[in-house]
């Protein structure tokens, strides 16, 4: 049996990144960590760390000051830490995406790598019919991807598509801690295809594409078939499990525009995403071709995945 790739996972304590790293830990991968030093003081991600340790995660802790002070910037320090790896995973945030250009620089240069897994979670790129400003969003990861192919640097990108946790607690309610009782807000006509994943899931997912030779220079799409759901048969699921018929106001698509238009920074993004998802149907309205990409539940049939209707029955 080959020896399981030695995975190094950057931004390794932020939010899908926690999930990478436990998951290849688990998998019996030699993982490593690169994370920020102020983590250490923070209870919350020192307990993190303390559990990735526990569950023989590295952490490169003699890069952290000079890694992060130099937002990717620092070469050397890179190049240190991607020469003791076989794959490279970024998980880094939405601030740092384009910062991975120096990624892509300290790869080609170390020349071990052979495999790099950019920040790509979320749905496709190339693909997004996104207005602003989740369309620069968008065009940023693009680049990373071109970037990548330019250096000739083997890759996988992963599709994750909307994250369970950012989406099904509020069934896409803005501003609510829970998921409607007497009214839900649809976006469009409540027809448009999405996908919800458990973050766990994905973590496993990514993990099992990394030794296999079918993920290499291709897109990785998680979209098991229990996962994708118009709004409108989301809103019927959580009906059935309440016992209850909600009042529905359909959202027209010019009214949604306008909202994002309208909104303050901080809520434009995820309007503009939501408009994306949920009225132009960017997560599932193109086939998933062979020559660019392959659907992660039909290769790892064994995984067991959290379905949406599982994880609602925690709200219930």
């Amino acid at each position: 049996m080959a020896e399981k790739s030695k995975i190094l996972v950057i931004g390794g304590t932020g939010y899908i990144g926690k999930y990478i790293v436990e998951a290849s830990a688990k998998s019996g991968h030699p993982t490593f960590a690169l994370c920020r030093e102020r983590t250490i003081s923070d209870p919350d991600k020192a307990k993190l760390i303390q559990d990735f340790k526990n569950s023989g995660v590295t952490i490169l802790i003699s890069f952290l000051e000079i890694y992060f002070q130099g937002d990717l910037n620092d070469h050397e320090s890179l190049l240190k830490a991607i020469r003791i790896v076989d794959v490279v995973i970024s998980t880094v945030g939405i601030a740092q995406l384009a910062d991975q250009v120096n990624i892509i620089a300290a790869i080609k240069e170390a020349g071990n790598v052979k495999r790099f897994f950019p920040s790509d979670f979320g749905y496709d790129a190339d693909r997004a019919r996104a207005v602003e400003p989740a369309k620069s969003l968008h065009e940023c990861k693009a680049r990373i991807r071109r970037a990548i192919e330019a250096q000739g640097i083997p890759y996988t990108h992963v599709c994750s598509n909307y994250f369970a946790g950012y989406s099904l607690p509020t069934l896409v309610q803005r501003g609510s801690t829970a998921p409607p009782r007497d009214k839900v807000i649809i976006l469009g006509d409540g027809n448009a295809k999405a996908v919800f994943n458990d973050e766990r899931d994905i973590g496993i997912y990514t993990i099992k594409a990394v030794d296999d030779p079918r993920t290499l220079n291709k897109i990785l799409f998680i979209n098991p078939p229990k996962n994708v759901y118009s709004f409108n048969e989301l809103v019927a699921l959580w009906e059935k499990k309440i016992g209850k018929t909600l009042e529905k106001e359909y959202v027209p698509e010019e009214q949604v525009l306008k909202q994002i238009q309208e909104s303050a920074t901080d809520a434009k993004l995820i309007l503009s995403l939501n408009h994306s998802i949920f009225v132009k149907g960017d997560q599932t309205y193109f086939e998933i071709e062979p020559s660019f990409g392959v659907e992660a539940s039909e290769l790892y049939p064994d995984v067991e995945y959290t379905t949406v209707d599982e994880y609602l029955d925690q709200f219930v």
